[in-house]
């Protein structure tokens, strides 16, 4: 499957529990076509203690949702976007916003 977002981009969900929160990515998963996003879908996980964590517990850390919930977050026209591919004239492929034009 081909996933939308890159690693380190800024994106905003925008359907599920957690619609309107935004937040960067931490990790492409392009088999299941998911993405883990920081502060968003937080899930509680019983930790057994080993040599990382030597309390153990509850621990609360990020889940991987679908890729198709979220959308790119454009910080100069601040909204959801989608993106268009651009080529320059040195032959080099970017992203731009398909709204105000600011280049990812």
């Amino acid at each position: 499957m081909k996933v939308h977002v890159r690693k380190n981009d800024t994106v905003i969900v925008i359907s599920g529990q957690d619609s309107g929160k935004t937040g960067e990515v931490l990790k492409v998963i392009p088999k299941s076509g998911k993405v883990i996003v920081k502060g968003v879908n937080i899930v509680s996980k019983h930790q057994k203690p080993n040599k990382e964590n030597m309390q153990g517990g509850i621990i609360k850390k990020e889940a991987a949702i679908y890729s198709s919930k979220v959308m790119l977050y454009c910080t100069k026209c601040k909204n959801a976007t989608r993106i268009a591919n651009k080529i320059l004239e040195d032959g080099s492929k970017v992203r731009v916003c398909k709204k105000c034009g600011e280049t990812f």
